[in-house]
């Protein structure tokens, strides 16, 4: 049977008012946690409710949805009855592609998000690719269903990372990463499964490189950005280009490497010129900030912060890339931040430091404890002590839920710069806990 064309959900646009996709799916996934669900959305999934292409959420979703909209009914959303849906499915159909019913397509994202947070690496790897039958062939068909698992995964990643950190994720995601480049050079598939499944492929790398970035593995890190800039040039994918590119110049910039952070950023900025997209831009002006700050050059520093703020202030756009979701004034502060101390200016590094603290959202646990240990670091480099220590406390009560080396690094180089006022009480209790909390 096949399915009816779409028709528009303008109930479930209503719904969304004047919030843009990117926005709302932000509200739903914090309404989703506030609940216990923990739903992949971003402004793509949004933008197929509302073009109709998923008639039928699952239920996660459906519980958040009556989460946010008490009283309402799947119908008074705009949806089909559950039953609906599923009659139109005829047993014999092929797995359905991205213009099918999202029941089957997020019931299979949550196969792999169910693999991923309790099966570790072996049942992700199984959720991707079905072991062979006996003296079957090792090559095997893929489908959409697989490429989507891809893009899910490297969702789920970020969602962790947003929220713990990368320290007990590493070793998990890349497993998956594994298991998505054997479905490429195993496989069999369609040129419109063979893209969709690259572009998951190289995200799901960059997301893995960032993994390693944030665990202190740079080298591995280096590597890995490597990988999804090789896959975005033979995919000709230049969103994905700009992003491999973007991490890179973040990358060098923290391996003391100033210039290629420059040079990459600088790359970002071409390839993405045509995407639409100024928020993206905006970040890629402030990775060039960064590598300028680290080479000292401060008037190349504050026109890239100049373009970085000229660019946010556009606004948010339908363009804007789904990984960029972490991507608001506290990041734009934060980075900002580290510009300014890295040029030695503490005193404005820890102004925009402290405001980042202020405007992250509560979610963001991960970025909610480096925002804090940046003005923890840059408050005791400007001999402001006991604020430096007070932050410092802040950022050890985050790290019960918080496994980030990065974040730790940081907080080890505050306490060495505020060894010389161990006599002070706040300044005592900060030391004492943070040797505490090392690391066995």
């Amino acid at each position: 049977m096949q399915s009816s064309p779409s028709t528009p959900n303008t109930a479930f646009r209503r719904l969304r008012g004047d919030r843009s996709p990117g926005e709302f799916a932000a509200a739903v996934r914090r309404a989703g946690r506030d609940i216990g669900e923990q739903v992949s959305c971003d402004a793509r999934y949004i933008g197929r409710v509302e073009s109709g292409e998923i008639r039928c959420p699952n239920y996660a979703y459906e519980r958040v949805f009556r989460h946010m909209f008490p009283g309402r009914d799947l119908a008074e959303m705009g949806f089909e009855p559950r039953e609906v849906v599923r009659g139109r499915r005829t047993p014999a159909a092929p797995a359905p592609g991205p213009a099918q019913n999202e029941t089957a397509t997020d019931e299979e994202s949550d196969v792999l998000r169910r693999a991923f947070m309790t099966g570790g690496p072996a049942a992700i790897a199984t959720t991707l690719i079905p072991a062979p039958a006996a003296g079957a062939k090792t090559t095997h068909k893929v489908g959409s269903s697989q490429a989507r698992a891809v893009r899910a995964a490297v969702r789920e990643i970020r969602l962790h990372d947003d929220r713990h950190g990368a320290g007990a994720l590493y070793r998990q995601a890349g497993h998956s990463l594994g298991a998505a480049y054997r479905l490429l050079d195993e496989g069999t598939y369609s040129q419109a499964v063979a893209e969709d499944l690259m572009g998951g492929a190289g995200e799901l790398a960059i997301s893995v490189g960032w993994l390693a970035h944030d665990s202190g593995r740079l080298a591995d890190a280096r590597s890995f950005y490597g990988e999804a800039l090789a896959t975005a040039r033979m995919a000709g994918d230049r969103a994905l280009e700009a992003h491999a590119f973007c991490n890179a110049s973040f990358l060098a910039r923290d391996a003391g490497r100033p210039r290629e952070a420059v040079r990459a950023a600088q790359a970002a900025q071409r390839a993405a010129r045509h995407l639409g997209s100024p928020r993206l831009l905006s970040l890629l002006a402030l990775r060039e900030a960064g590598g300028c700050a680290g080479l000292g050059d401060r008037s190349g520093c504050e026109r890239a912060l100049g373009r970085a703020h000229s660019l946010f202030g556009r606004g948010s756009s339908a363009a804007d890339p789904e990984w960029m979701t972490f991507y608001g004034e506290a990041e734009l502060a934060g980075l900002e931040a580290q510009s300014w101390s890295a040029l030695a200016d503490h005193c404005r590094a820890a102004e925009h430091a402290r405001r980042a603290v202020d405007l992250q959202a509560p979610h963001f646990t991960r970025n909610a404890a480096l925002y804090t240990a940046e003005l923890a670091g840059n408050l005791a480099s400007a001999r402001r002590v006991d604020e430096a220590a007070d932050a410092g406390i802040r950022v050890l009560d985050l790290l019960g839920r918080v496994q980030s080396p990065r974040v730790r690094g940081m907080l080890s180089s505050a306490a060495q710069t505020l060894q010389p006022y161990s006599r002070r009480k706040d300044v005592a209790e900060f030391l004492r806990r943070q040797a505490e909390s090392r690391p066995a």
